[in-house]
């Protein structure tokens, strides 16, 4: 497959002086993601029709796409800003987003001879997906001298791919899309956003403002020496809604309740198969990572927040508990370590982490972690051409083990785009107790 070549790199600037000022006091939940790298999603869409495209002055859609982005930016000055810190006297470090319209990375490609086909046909994803992003390779510390977003528009034969990474300490998930479906709405003509951000970070009572952490604590660059990409591939599984409510039922039905969520039987489903296929000791202990929102459990922090609000959790279990025990049994834990994460829990932990901070970090390992969640609206980005056709993602944090969730384009079904490497991944597709579920 052709390699994917540069046609042009600029910055784009909010459209106005608001962009120009301010700063935004980062919090407990945004710092800890320095050490992670950029949030990198993707839409691939149909090549747009003319007169999109081209006109006697150059590339239509490019300019269009430019001149929207920036529109967009004035309604998100954080994002056109940079990372900053406050060194104190007591060395200490604090973190802030400098709202100085530096700018945004926007990049025009072209994987010439590469079709809609080559991308969503292969049981793999191939590898050239990963150059359809901007700011690569880039941990989100690095946010102090580089954009905190990326925009990357790559040309395919018959279509189009919107690249998009956002630095993972000003936005999570949730935020991410809020962003990419703000821009799609100025994009087709909108003038007011349906869902205006809210930047303002959340702390609770009583707390100091900013927050100092030692600053023998922010050896970033150190900390991830020791992280190393492994050679591992990604496969997209689609799951569909009438399966997922039959995995539902029988998670249910298992555990005598009907409070299993059907994602939680999917994930639950998912997970016995990988580490069933990865030929773990029947002993050994296995962990999976999930994370759960804030913005459901404090009536204060609008589902229009923009930042970081979600703390990660983890079930445990031995091999073989979750492997002979069906899928009803790691499904249920997950219902209870859910519930159990209250708004206590999250303030318990916010207030603790500045005294003792630790940070995110990749893993490899025994551990499965889940990214994003099916309740984004991804397929709904109409930038004046029609919905996108297919979600894809960037090589930032992955790893043996990182699985992402995607809404799929049909409604309530499921995409999971699973993250393993090769011998994992063939295990599961000849895993008939795994794959009767998939469609393929």
């Amino acid at each position: 497959m052709a390699a994917v070549r540069l046609i042009s790199t600029s910055t784009v600037h909010a459209a106005n002086d608001r962009a120009s000022s301010g700063r935004i006091e980062l919090n407990t939940w945004d710092i800890r993601n320095l050490q992670l790298g950029y949030i990198q999603k993707g839409l691939l869409f149909p090549k747009p029709k003319l007169p999109l495209q081209y006109n006697s002055s150059g590339n239509m859609l490019i300019h269009h796409l430019k001149t929207s982005l920036s529109h967009t930016l004035h309604c998100f000055p954080l994002l056109a800003g940079r990372l900053a810190t406050t060194q104190h006297e007591d060395d200490t470090i604090s973190f802030f987003v400098d709202c100085n319209n530096a700018g945004v990375l926007f990049i025009h490609a072209a994987a010439d001879g590469v079709t809609i086909s080559d991308i969503i046909k292969p049981v793999y994803v191939p590898s050239i997906v990963h150059s359809f992003f901007s700011l690569n390779g880039l941990h989100n510390y690095k946010g102090i001298t580089h954009p905190l977003l990326g925009i990357q528009i790559t040309d395919l034969a018959d279509g189009i791919f919107i690249g998009c990474s956002i630095n993972h300490v000003v936005a999570d998930g949730a935020s991410f899309w809020h962003f990419l479906n703000s821009w799609s709405e100025i994009s087709k003509g909108s003038i007011y956003l349906s869902k205006p951000p809210v930047f303002q970070r959340w702390f609770p009572d009583g707390m100091d403002i900013p927050i100092r952490i030692p600053q023998s604590s922010v050896n970033v660059e150190q900390n991830n020496e020791d992280f190393i990409l492994p050679p591992v591939r990604e496969r997209i599984f689609h799951f569909s809604k009438e399966n997922i409510t039959k995995l539902k039922a029988k998670a249910n039905a298992e555990m005598g309740t009907d409070k299993i969520s059907s994602l939680q039987a999917l994930l639950s489903h998912i997970w016995r198969s990988a580490i069933h296929n990865r030929s773990f000791d029947p002993d050994q202990e296995t962990n999976y990572r999930f994370v759960v929102g804030a913005r459901q459990r404090f009536q204060e922090i609008p589902d229009n927040y923009f930042g970081n609000a979600i703390l990660g959790t983890f079930v445990t279990m031995k091999t073989k508990e979750l492997v002979e025990q069906g899928i009803g049994n790691s499904a249920w834990r997950m219902n209870r370590i859910i519930a159990a994460t209250t708004g206590e829990s999250f303030k318990k932990v916010f207030e603790c982490w500045p005294a003792s901070p630790s940070f995110v970090t990749l893993s490899n390992g025994d551990a499965l972690i889940t990214s994003s969640s099916p309740r984004f609206n991804m397929y709904g980005n109409d930038f004046g051409w029609g919905k996108p056709i297919a979600i894809r993602s960037g090589s930032s944090n992955k790893f043996d083990g990182m699985l992402t969730l995607y809404c799929g384009a049909e409604e309530g079904s499921i995409d999971i785009e699973a993250c393993f490497f090769p011998e994992t991944l063939e295990a599961m597709a000849n895993d008939q107790e795994f794959m009767h579920i998939v469609i393929v």
